[in-house]
């Protein structure tokens, strides 16, 4: 034993002197080559406070002076002030309409504990159905600002609407104040915070949907998304201290559970993030410590969430879990293999397929356990989108013609082309997907990536932060030409990515590296680009942009729906308490906020129950005959049926997209697409459409006769809703 003692005391006493003598070289090293002048600390930290107090003061003034200006937008567009409060809850139309009526419930609850009872075992809003209101419509943002709006005391100095949308353009301030960041921490400058913000504003009919629909999902939901986003770029930052990534990672927290909660799509959202990530980690382009300590703040936040949104199972059965899953598995299964190695080369190869493979099993086997139906009608859209498959079914062709679900119109390329944002996205793209690839290569080759890039190096596709933008806009931006309704995800993006692209010299840098530029000097080219470039570009948006913004908001412009308003006013006056009325979706999402009364269906497209009544409750636009539509009617317990004008007569821009036209062709009817030409159109599996022994209900039940008025009693009417009792006992006299 005494033998075996001594070379073991003797390594270890060598070991400590070689280590100690690195230290100090290395400590020496970085003294020669860092000289430092007496004042300059002092002056370096004075420097990097003052950049980090303007950047903060900007972006903080950006987000603010946004929302104010969507204040000032919303009471110039609507005359907001002026309206009474039903003209003011008119303007919140279809499902908008639903979600604020909830939070006018839950003030009107005697207490917190009791309307959230109620929410969650309403019986009150949709005819022969109770619901769970909270998990059904995601309902949290209403149940945070009731909370807000009574426990801060704003009851007594501030209306309920106003509190309402005051949360909403605030959190539009803050989605403008977490794209400024990240456009900062990516380029090192505010400037390119500033015009993220520029280019925001100026495309925001593309950008959010604010204006139109304000208490939408995506709009409370967006902005935590942004602040994960801006959190997740500083987190995957090379030089970040600790005390700064601790935080980073507790943001990151913070916003993903809160993203998840406030929007029941956003799962898949973060199912694109997790993508990029895990390319991001399986060329090795950034630790795999911090990325996998992400995919455990996705666990978390799944986990959480599918507690507290009743036990949701569209969670458990998402591919965002069933991917992260299958990252953790791969972990474990991964072997310790040199880097840089034949061997490491196959086993990211292996890993790459192990992980595609028990993603895509573990949702199947998900989905084999745990019953759900959610989203299940989304599948089958995207299948019909695809050209996949082919139908008759109403609720399909109805999504397919919705607009914020074909793909993007050339009007939206060329607005974004006339503001300079859309030509500046692609250089910049092209420039850092190219340098990413370049990357890829050099990583396939065994070579290692530097864990800090200087300017010298023209190198911007080494910084993990950009790698995973760059992977994350691609996949938005393809998702976005297939379905239009994503560009309002996407476009932010556009717009964060092409600023910090144009104001990073890197980004420069790295272009002029390519060209070998060596007339000018590259470092100080690449400089003042990133200055006057910006700079021409903020010019020329303020001169050209910047007078439009201005004129919209001293127009006075004027919501007026008089026809609504009578209707509206005429049921809370006329018609009794119980009584349940019929109609299209969109006019029983504001029959049930400005009157309260039940309703027979809803403009919510997640339930497949009330995807089908809203689906039997069109039929009054079809060519059925009265005691088809009388049995409809009545088996929802429906006492009102309101016909609208406006669907009834519909001259549609697109061929067969009218209801009444995807109506007839759910049906086997022949419909008109103009007063000119009949079109037989052939459907699947070589159908073909059929005359209708029946003319069409709503033309047919204006005019009075029998059996229509043996079913149906007219008892109010203006230019464009027409409202019949639906009668109890049916008198067959002609």
């Amino acid at each position: 034993m005494a033998e075996g003692e001594g070379p073991t005391v003797e390594l270890r006493q060598r070991k400590k002197p070689k280590s100690s003598e690195n230290k100090e070289l290395a400590k020496e090293e970085k003294l020669n080559d860092t000289p430092v002048p007496e004042r300059a600390p002092k002056h370096v930290l004075f420097q990097r406070f003052a950049k980090i107090f303007i950047g903060c003061l900007a972006a903080v003034t950006s987000g603010m002076m946004y929302a104010l200006y969507l204040s000032a937008y919303h009471e110039r567009k609507f005359w907001f002030s002026n309206r009474q409060e039903l003209e003011r809850e008119i303007t919140f139309q279809g499902d908008s309409a639903i979600y604020y009526s909830y939070y006018k419930d839950m003030l009107k609850a005697p207490s917190f504990e009791r309307g959230i009872y109620e929410l969650t075992h309403n019986n009150k809003t949709v005819s022969l159905k109770t619901i769970n209101a909270v998990q059904q419509m995601s309902l949290y943002p209403e149940l945070i600002a009731s909370v807000l709006y009574q426990a801060t005391g704003s009851n007594e100095f501030i209306e309920p609407v106003y509190f309402y949308i005051g949360i909403v353009f605030g959190l539009q301030g803050i989605y403008v104040t977490a794209l400024f960041v990240t456009s900062w921490l990516m380029s090192g400058t505010w400037l390119a915070g500033m015009l993220t913000v520029a280019w925001f504003i100026i495309n925001r009919v593309d950008t959010t949907r604010i204006e139109y629909s304000i208490p939408l999902r995506e709009n409370w939901a967006l902005p935590y998304f942004a602040c994960q986003v801006a959190a997740l770029t500083g987190y995957l930052k090379s030089n970040l201290n600790t005390y700064a990534e601790r935080f980073c990672y507790l943001l990151i927290s913070a916003s993903t559970y809160t993203f998840m909660m406030m929007w029941e799509y956003s799962h898949y959202l973060l199912f694109l993030q997790a993508i990029s990530l895990f390319l991001l980690d399986i060329f090795s382009l950034e630790k795999s410590d911090k990325v996998h300590e992400v995919y455990k703040i996705y666990i978390f936040s799944l986990f959480l969430g599918y507690l507290l949104q009743f036990e949701n199972p569209a969670l458990l059965v998402s591919p965002l879990l069933s991917l992260v899953t299958a990252l953790m598995l791969a972990k474990c299964l991964q072997l310790n293999v040199k880097k840089g190695t034949f061997v490491a080369k196959i086993v990211k190869v292996i890993n790459f397929y192990l992980v595609c493979t028990l993603t895509v099993t573990l949702n199947i086997i998900m989905k084999m356990f745990v019953p759900h139906k959610e989203n299940g009608h989304m599948l089958k859209f995207l299948e019909v989108k695809f050209g996949l498959n082919m139908t008759k079914n109403f609720t399909m062709n109805w999504l397919l013609c919705q607009e914020s679900l074909q793909a993007p119109s050339q009007d939206f390329f060329l607005r974004l082309t006339q503001s300079s944002l859309l030509p500046f996205y692609i250089l910049v793209l092209i420039i850092c997907f190219l340098s990413v690839i370049q990357v890829i290569f050099r990583r396939i080759n065994g070579k290692f990536l530097k864990e800090t890039v200087s300017l010298e190096d023209g190198r911007i596709g080494e910084r993990p932060e950009i790698i995973y933008h760059v992977i994350h806009t691609i996949l938005l931006g393809a998702l976005a030409m297939v379905i239009e309704g994503l560009k309002y995800v996407w476009t932010p993006y556009v717009c964060m990515l092409a600023a910090f692209g144009v104001c990073s010299p890197e980004l420069w840098m790295t272009l002029f590296k390519w060209l070998r530029l060596k007339t000018v000097p590259p470092i100080l080219l690449a400089l003042i680009l990133s200055m006057a470039v910006p700079t021409i570009i903020g010019l020329s948006l303020w001169k050209e942009f910047f007078p439009r913004l201005m004129t919209e908001l001293t127009e006075l412009q004027e919501f007026y729906d008089p026809d609504t308003v009578e209707l509206m006013t005429w049921i809370k006056r006329q018609a009794p308490v119980a009584a349940v009325f019929a109609g299209s979706p969109q006019l029983m999402g504001a029959i049930k906020l400005c009157t309260g009364w039940m309703v027979t269906s809803l403009p919510l497209y997640s339930d497949d129950d009330l995807l089908k009544r809203n689906e039997n409750i069109y039929q009054i636009y079809s060519k059925r005959s009265a005691e088809d539509i009388y049995k409809i009617l009545t088996s929802y317990k429906a006492n009102y049926l309101i016909v609208e004008d406006a669907i009834c007569n519909e001259v549609g821009t697109m061929r067969g997209c009218r209801v009444k036209d995807l109506l007839d062709i759910a049906n086997g009817h022949l419909f008109v697409l103009s007063s000119e030409t009949n079109v037989e159109v052939v459907c699947e599996e070589g159908d073909k459409l059929t005359y209708s022994k029946y003319g069409r209900f709503c033309h047919e039940v204006k005019i009075n006769y029998s059996p229509y008025v043996n079913y149906f009693t007219r008892v109010y009417w203006n230019r464009s809703y027409f409202v019949y009792k639906i009668n109890t006992v049916i008198s067959f006299q002609s």
